[in-house]
């Protein structure tokens, strides 16, 4: 984040579909205890106005998003000028947890995205993708498709419906959106990766690892990061896989560990943004610094 909104309170960060980093920051923002001795930053009162900044390289511009009616966890852009947030409210039952915004930072709608929602990525051509794990995929109806596809307008477009014996999906894992393909690793039998292209059939293949919370891709070359091999029960966040894509499935070709630029171990960081052969991966207590992890 630049430094000049160092002492600022962030909300939500993402990278976007044109390589954009976006921060939302509220002036006012409070840190409010969680579980497990994590702190989460809420704006005082809703609705509220919030700053948007928005870094494209080395340029850095602002927008102020008006009447903010959610407390937000995840942003993103749609379109190059609007934005869609998603978050909760306070104590209320208004189930529109998503809003959208305009070019002038206006709200031009409000939408219930459902619950257990876990990803949330743009595809660059108008089309918002949403994950659920398996409390939104069983709990809720909007969720019922586990993968779900939206329009500018926050009309819901479609779920996911994977052929069998791929049909039954726990949850979502992780996700990589591009312009002109989405991928999904999702919890189910064969730990099947899903490649969905405009008009064509679903393809899927069988991958190595379970519980991948990310996933890049360069031709046929994939990368996993977090997950376990088959015989093991625990998911190592750490590890990353390196693996070659075959007609059916995937053969891994190396493994290693992450590591932060310093090379301080990576212990834990929040469910990461994957943009074709890029992931882009964030510390956990931090919103302000993304680091990138590239298929080589």
């Amino acid at each position: 984040m630049p430094r000049q909104y160092d002492e600022r309170k962030v909300l939500a960060s993402t990278v976007d579909a044109w390589g954009r980093a976006l921060w939302l920051i509220c002036e006012d923002a409070r840190f409010q205890p969680q579980p497990h001795g994590w702190r989460s930053v809420e704006p005082p009162e809703l609705p509220f106005d919030a700053l948007l900044v928005i870094r494209d390289g080395a340029h850095v511009r602002e927008r102020t998003l008006n009447g903010v009616a959610t407390v937000p966890r995840q942003i993103d852009a749609p379109a190059r000028d609007e934005f869609v947030l998603y978050g909760f409210g306070r104590g209320d039952r208004d189930p529109r947890d998503g809003q959208i915004f305009d070019r002038r930072g206006r709200s031009r709608r409000r939408f219930a995205m459902g619950s257990g929602l876990l990803h949330m990525a743009a595809d660059g051509r108008a089309n918002l993708w949403t994950g659920y794990n398996d409390e939104g995929i069983y709990g809720d109806p909007i969720g019922a498709g586990a993968l779900v596809r939206w329009d500018t307008s926050g009309n819901r477009q479609h779920g996911f419906h994977p052929p069998k014996p791929y049909h039954v999906v726990v949850g979502i894992d992780a996700l990589n959106v591009t312009d002109s393909v989405v991928r999904t690793a999702y919890s189910g039998p064969g730990s099947p990766l899903a490649e969905l292209r405009a008009g064509e059939p679903i393809r899927i293949r069988e991958l190595p690892v379970a519980d991948a919370w990310g996933l890049a891709v360069r031709d046929d070359r994939l990368l996993l990061l977090g997950g376990a091999e088959p015989g093991t029960a625990r998911v190592h966040l750490r590890q990353v896989h390196h693996c070659r894509l075959t007609d059916g499935g995937a053969v891994i070709t190396g493994r290693g560990e992450l590591t932060w630029p310093n090379g301080d171990p990576v212990r834990r960081y929040t469910r990461p943004v994957g943009r074709g052969p890029h992931l882009y991966v964030r510390n956990r207590p931090s919103m302000r610094q993304w680091y990138v992890l590239s298929v080589p």
